[in-house]
């Protein structure tokens, strides 16, 4: 019996891939998560054969959670499942651990299989992604390459978070906000922060997070929105 868990944020989505899997004899979804903390504790409760995660789940980005998974359970296989076809996280994940990486577009039978051939197969790596990302993943991935602390900006962005905002949120200052964005806009060449949150997610530089609340604006000063510059 192969064990399975299913950590995804939808609901709907974790309901029908459930029944896919349950309609094979030899597999069993042991549980389900809808974020990174109850994945991480599925993990740590359950330690399935077989981890199906999502990227996009709130909380910890998807290299973080893998990563945690892999500390609490080494033997469990983590399968991704995600929309984005990019090699930034592909070679992330990868470097962090995963045994697998399928775009959700695939078949039941191509997941069927990935499953059973990451438990069964210690050493295949199971990839279902576009030629364009193998190559670039074969061959070092995007030259384009953004520290953590431009990552992280870039996200905060990402929500509409103003420089104020993400500064208060990274205690750190305005000017320093607003000299990382411009280091960011120089190596994306992008020409606003919507251009470069685009691009960025285009090349899989950073993940979209959709959990934390933006911190109340300061008062009397304007909030600029995602069309500024830094």
């Amino acid at each position: 019996m192969i064990s399975i868990a299913i950590i995804d944020d939808h609901a709907l989505f974790r309901e029908g891939l459930r029944e896919i899997l349950e309609t094979q004899e030899d597999f069993e979804v042991v549980g389900e998560a809808g974020d990174s903390e109850g994945a991480v504790a599925l993990v740590e409760r359950e330690h399935p054969d077989v981890v199906l995660l999502d990227v996009e789940i709130p909380g910890d980005d998807a290299t973080q959670t893998v990563t945690r998974m892999r500390a609490i359970s080494p033997e469990s296989q983590i399968i991704i499942l995600s929309m984005y076809d990019g090699p930034q996280l592909l070679s992330r994940l990868l470097s962090a651990g995963i045994r697998g990486y399928l775009l959700k577009s695939v078949h039941r039978q191509e997941l069927i299989s990935a499953v059973r051939s990451v438990r069964d197969e210690p050493d295949r790596l199971v990839l279902a992604v576009s030629r364009d990302s193998f190559a670039q993943v074969q061959g070092g991935g995007s030259k384009v390459v953004l520290t953590d602390r431009e990552r992280e900006i870039l996200e905060l962005a990402a929500q509409a978070l103003s420089n104020y905002q993400i500064a208060t949120r990274l205690t750190l200052t305005e000017a320093t906000i607003k000299r990382h964005l411009h280091n960011i806009f120089t190596k994306l060449g992008a020409v606003s922060r919507i251009d470069a949150v685009n691009k960025a997610l285009a090349a899989s530089l950073i993940s979209p997070r959709r959990d934390q609340p933006a911190p109340r604006p300061r008062p009397n000063t304007p909030v600029r929105g995602q069309r500024s510059f830094p």
